[in-house]
């Protein structure tokens, strides 16, 4: 990664200049692209085929291309879901739309498995730093395939899409990491392509609609999300909470500004929602918010505040405190130094948690319910239930009755927010793969506190404030571009510190042979 005011990951020898960016920019681009892009085609077709070809590719971008791993994962994570909108209509059922929605994971967790396996056969750097990392790794992957055993057996579907969701984001940052502590990754070209990509989408969307919905056959796309929802009881249940009975598609992207009542006496009531090429408008918030700070801690800020607006139409709260908080955490760095930064953005952290759980309590707010179950199942059952127990996948969840629970201030169970359900179902040991992350995020923090960069500091705080969202969303901690995209960039400035250490350990152990080498 370079540019701006990020490190520059990368060594360059003396005398020779540094490549450009478009030599690794377009056929990383062309690779993303072939990787995904094709696959509702090829499912179609075979799904065998299909399948044998995604695995066989994610092979070997990893052994062929590695530096390139980093930025596909990413780059499927938000693009695949545009490419099965615009061929959408090859698809036959809502069951088959589904199953090719998990591509992307496909990709991911090959890409990760094939760079794990080298790891273990020496083929990635193995250095104390990167071999203690992956040892807290592979102890969290075990706890959370434990909880996964038990809550198989119990409901099998729902374990299995919990499990999907813990561990990707471990998954983007372990490749991230033992990718960039053993090559050169020269990232931020193909990401600071990726926002400007994002933002083009993200006002084409906002600006026409019709066009959009149009160009991606979206009515498509979304009108097997409504047979789903309809023969699931979503729909049911959430015109029995809200009242809100949607006449058309656009009624169904009307949504109440943050998704809290507190604003309505701004204006602000209802909001057009934009869901962006990812085709989910918090998954699309979170990547707006990520790809804006990740452009001001590059020095593109023109194109960072090109990218704010969206935000708005985005309309999620999550992704909104995310910017604030690293902003401010960069601010405060620059006047009172990181140490200090660091402590008064922890309290902010828990100060902005306390107060939120109140007032949601006052209004009702179906997240901080949500929590509070999975508090009051913590402490039925500290032990945990096992994955796919309570949360929104739980066959209770369409039954709840929200009037019920908003007087009681808790429900039977714990739904919408991440760590509610995670210490629902995991009980103490969710203390694992959250300690994991959080640790995680304090190593990035103290790699800013040395440098300075900016793109540490984002790696750092940002996973923190993540992890804060996840008490008041569930998305926050399972969407792969809130939790995942934060935890790859950790995952890149950590291997890249490692890396760079890793060569001038190598180059002081060269001068000193070539010190006390005997002359010729």
């Amino acid at each position: 990664m370079s540019g701006g005011s990020s490190p520059r990951y990368q060594t360059v020898q003396a005398g020779n200049p540094e490549p450009s960016p478009l030599r690794e920019l377009i056929p990383t681009l062309l690779i993303a692209i072939a990787t995904i892009g094709f696959v509702p085609v090829l499912h179609v077709a075979s799904p065998v085929l299909s399948l044998t070809v995604v695995v066989l590719v994610a092979i070997a971008i990893v052994v062929a291309v590695p530096t390139y791993a980093p930025a596909v994962a990413i780059f499927v994570l938000f693009f695949q879901n545009l490419f099965v909108s615009i061929l959408s209509p090859l698809i036959s059922v809502p069951a088959d739309l589904d199953f090719i929605k998990g591509y992307n994971f496909l990709v991911c967790s090959v890409m990760w498995l094939t760079n794990f396996g080298l790891y273990v056969f020496g083929q990635r750097n193995r250095s104390a730093e990167v071999n203690q990392i992956m040892r807290w790794g592979v102890v969290t992957l075990a706890v959370v395939a434990l909880y996964f055993a038990i809550g198989f057996v119990q409901n099998g579907q729902a374990a299995s899409v919990y499990l999907r969701n813990i561990v990707l984001p471990l998954f983007l940052f372990q490749l991230s990491l033992l990718t960039a502590a053993t090559y050169e990754v020269r990232a931020t070209p193909f990401l600071v392509t990726m926002a400007v990509i994002l933002v083009i989408c993200g006002y084409v969307e906002f600006a026409f609609r019709d066009f959009w919905l149009a160009i991606t056959n979206g009515y498509t796309f979304w009108g097997f999300d409504e047979l789903k929802a309809t023969h699931s009881g979503v729909w049911e249940a959430e015109m029995r909470a809200t009242g809100n009975v949607p006449v058309d598609l656009k009624d169904r992207f009307s949504f109440d500004f943050l998704n809290t009542p507190l604003l309505e006496g701004f204006g602000l009531s209802k909001i057009l929602r934009i869901h962006g090429p990812n085709m989910s408008a918090i998954s699309f918030g979170y990547g707006i918010a990520f790809f804006s700070l990740f452009l001001f801690s590059v020095g593109r800020p023109f194109l960072a505040l090109m990218a704010l607006p969206l935000l708005i139409v985005c309309s999620v709260k999550g992704a909104l405190i995310t910017v604030i908080f690293v902003l401010g955490a960069w601010m405060s760095t620059r006047l009172l130094g990181a140490v200090v930064t660091l402590l008064l953005g922890l309290v902010a952290l828990m100060i902005f948690a306390v107060v939120a759980i109140h007032i949601g309590l006052q209004i009702g707010d179906y997240h901080v319910i949500g929590l509070m179950g999975g508090i009051n199942g913590f402490f039925e059952k500290p032990f945990g239930r096992g994955l796919g127990i309570g949360g929104n996948l739980s066959d209770t969840y369409f039954s709840i009755d929200w009037s019920a629970a908003q007087a009681a201030g808790t429900i039977d169970g714990a739904v919408e927010s991440a760590i509610g359900v995670l210490i629902y179902q995991m009980g103490i040991a969710a203390l694992v793969p959250l300690g994991f992350y959080f640790a995680m995020a304090l190593r990035a923090w103290r790699l800013y506190a040395a440098s300075g960069f900016l793109t540490q500091g984002l790696a750092g705080f940002g996973v923190m404030v993540v992890l804060l969202n996840g008490l008041f969303q569930e998305e926050a901690l399972f969407a792969p571009p809130a939790l995942g995209l934060m935890l790859s960039l950790t995952g890149l400035v950590i291997g890249s510190q490692i890396r760079m250490q890793t060569v001038v350990v190598r180059d002081e152990e060269r001068e000193q042979l070539a010190r006390y080498q005997p002359a010729t």
